[in-house]
């Protein structure tokens, strides 16, 4: 259980740096995304082919695997969307709303009993959002947008719950992000048309673009999977409160973003803080871990 946490604690920090990633690259969301997967996705098949890893799967597994690594795609475009609309900061908080919404959508998709404690320490990242977004308001486009994104990663956890049982992390993430990359260029006539700049990354952006596939994607990626193998998908997803909390930090020391939101942030990211802290303790009792083991 400690081993999980920490794994998935050291996934989520690489995940809170992909936000400062997102805004030094000066792609379209759309096409960030696109080719994020184009370079984990051949790097994957390379990698794995030299050690013999990849294993063939039933087309209709492969559909369903990738399909999910399709929802995990528009996660990511909707997330990046919300840094250019916005910024670091509110794309990243958004996030923060998955321990309320998986708390919702868990019991529903995997069939089990509401927990009145989940939902309601759900509801202090929530009271965290709204304190924060009460004075950032001019926003509102980019918090709509995180807000979707949200929602997905939420799907995304739940659905890999369901599944993550049934094939190896390597299965998963090998036909996950190769299902994202086919089924997002795919939807790229559709996407591209709100699309505006550059088509073609610049030297830099290839930079930021192996280091968000190989470090923030690959790597992270298997400390995940992993990870779900010993929690629920509700306590991956109170954890993920804690990426917006790292890579706010991030987007602070870089591009001092903390200069455009008041003091209210503060408390609203101290909910937030709270909210994580007080899971982790119930997480730790005898009893409550003893709980999670066996779902």
């Amino acid at each position: 259980m400690k081993k999980a946490l920490l794994q998935l604690h050291v996934a989520v920090f690489l995940w809170g740096f992909t936000g400062v990633l997102g805004r030094a690259i000066s792609l379209d969301a759309t096409l960030l995304v696109w080719y994020r997967l184009m370079v984990t996705a051949v790097s994957l098949w390379v990698l794995f082919a030299v050690q013999n890893k990849i294993t063939r799967l039933p087309f209709r597994y492969m559909l369903v695997i990738g399909g999910i690594g399709l929802v995990q795609a528009l996660h990511w475009v909707t997330f990046y969307g919300s840094i250019k609309l916005a910024n670091v900061t509110i794309a990243l908080t958004c996030l923060s709303t998955t321990a309320f919404l998986s708390s919702l959508i868990e019991p529903i998709i995997l069939k089990h009993k509401f927990q009145r404690s989940e939902i309601l320490l759900g509801f202090f990242a929530i009271a965290g959002i709204l304190v924060i977004y009460n004075t950032h308001l001019q926003f509102s486009w980019g918090i709509i947008i995180g807000l979707v994104s949200a929602l997905l990663t939420v799907l995304v956890s739940v659905l890999n719950k369901k599944i993550v049982r049934e094939y190896t992390p390597q299965q998963i993430t090998l036909y996950q992000l190769s299902g994202g990359f086919v089924g997002l260029t795919l939807l790229l006539p559709l996407l591209l048309q709100w699309s505006e700049g550059s088509m073609l990354p610049s030297t830099w952006d290839w930079l930021w673009l192996l280091v968000l596939g190989w470090v923030c994607t690959i790597f992270t990626f298997f400390l995940y999977i992993r990870s779900l193998k010993h929690i629920s998908a509700f306590t991956m997803n109170l954890t993920l409160t804690l990426e917006p909390l790292y890579g706010i930090v991030l987007a602070f020391a870089i591009y001092q973003e903390n200069e455009h939101l008041s003091n209210w942030f503060y408390l609203g990211f101290l909910l937030i803080a709270l909210a994580v802290a007080l899971h982790m303790w119930r997480l730790l009792q005898p009893f409550s871990g003893s709980r999670t083991r066996n779902k």
